[in-house]
Formats: C-alpha cells, structure tokens, sequence
C-alpha cells in the first residue's frame, strides 16, 4: 500500500481555467513516465479552481516527483495562467480501498 503522496491546489486567472486544464491533461504522460508514482490524479473543482492528487511508493518517488516534469510546466506556464503559486502538501495516506 502506497502511505505517502502529494496534494496541490491550483487557482487559474480568470479565463485561464481551459489552459490550466489543457495543461493538466496534457501532464499525464509525464506522470505515466515516472515509475515511482503509482497514482496521478487531476481534477477539476471549479472553473478556475483545480488539483492534483498523486501517490508514491517511497519518499524518494516523491521527490523525484516534486522535482520532474510537472512542476517543471506549472512553473513554465505559472505566470500566464496560475493566480497564485500553487498550494503544495505532501501528505500521509491513513486507509485506501
């Protein structure tokens, strides 16, 4: 069972919500690439709010995460389309069906 992941909270500029789920979208193969993160979820809360929910199979699958190519886009693009900087948590996974 995977017991550590990431959470990020992301806030599109108003009218930037389609480039931010472009982008998002568009992430998965970098995460289908990265073989220590066993699940990689993007999601949609709002029209301009969206997330990212991933899970590892150890901490240095996490940073290796923290440091690959999603970030990397994010940071490429934040400017033009994030609000803010993204709300980032790693955390620890309590139960899982």
């Amino acid at each position: 069972m995977e017991e550590i992941g990431i959470l990020a909270l992301l806030e599109a500029k108003p009218g930037k919500g389609p480039d931010l789920h472009a982008l998002l979208k568009s992430a998965r193969e970098a995460a289908v690439a990265e073989q220590g993160t066993v699940n990689w979820f993007a999601f949609q809360i709002s029209d301009t709010t969206y997330g990212i929910f991933d899970t590892f199979v150890d901490e240095d699958a996490r940073i290796a995460h923290i440091n690959g190519e999603i970030p990397k886009a994010l940071a490429a693009h934040g400017d033009e389309i994030l609000a803010k900087d993204p709300d980032i948590n790693t955390v620890d996974i309590v139960a899982m069906k």
